[in-house]
């Protein structure tokens, strides 16, 4: 299923001065219509809780919700799709387990990689990290454009470029040739998520 969305945020509620789902409902008047809840730390039942507030939040935005990893939790809530990780069930037995209406999404920082989640069944990746990001130190040096050009050469399903994009790098990253762009810090940790969310959500437009 091919993604109906060019920007994808990805949940981090330490950036947030705000509870996670009032941040994701501003983001959401703001034009987001993708949301991945990647709250790693959290115990199974306290993810749980905040997936189903999510679902019930980005149904009523008519916008799609991804559960970072946990299959189950994405299947519980009635989530529409997973984001994996190299340390993830692989790609095709989470097919087998949600089908072909369940959206695939995975996380990727090579070509063999990205190549890995295509053959695999994936729906789409993500690859950084493109710049320097905090979040995405423990992969290394950033990648670049060239890099992120390449793998878009490279692979037959849509790519979201990662990592440390700001309003001001969208559109060399739009030049590399991606489908969209996955996010945190330039929405979450803006003094305002909302208008952050429009004037990137208007520039990929």
């Amino acid at each position: 299923m091919k993604p109906d969305f060019k920007l994808y945020l990805i949940t981090d509620r330490k950036q947030l001065k705000v509870p996670l789902p009032e941040a994701v409902r501003l983001a959401l008047n703001g034009g987001v219509r993708a949301v991945q809840l990647r709250e790693k730390d959290l115990p199974v039942r306290e993810l749980l809780d905040i997936a189903r507030e999510l679902r019930i939040i980005t149904k009523e935005f008519k916008a799609r919700l991804f559960i970072n990893d946990r299959v189950d939790v994405a299947i519980a809530i009635g989530a529409d799709g997973v984001h994996l990780g190299h340390q993830s069930m692989p790609v095709s037995a989470v097919r087998r387990i949600g089908g072909r209406g369940l959206m695939i999404g995975v996380s990727a920082h090579n070509l063999h990689e990205a190549k890995d989640a295509e053959a695999g069944g994936a729906d789409f990746i993500t690859f950084g990290p493109v710049f320097f990001t905090p979040s995405k130190m423990q992969y290394g040096a950033p990648l670049g454009l060239e890099v992120l050009g390449m793998i878009k050469k490279n692979v037959h399903i849509p790519v979201f470029g990662l990592g440390g994009i700001k309003a001001g790098t969208l559109s060399s990253v739009l030049k590399a040739g991606v489908d969209g762009i996955a996010l945190i810090s330039a929405i979450f940790s803006a003094d305002n998520i909302q208008k952050a969310s429009q004037d990137i959500n208007d520039a990929l437009q």
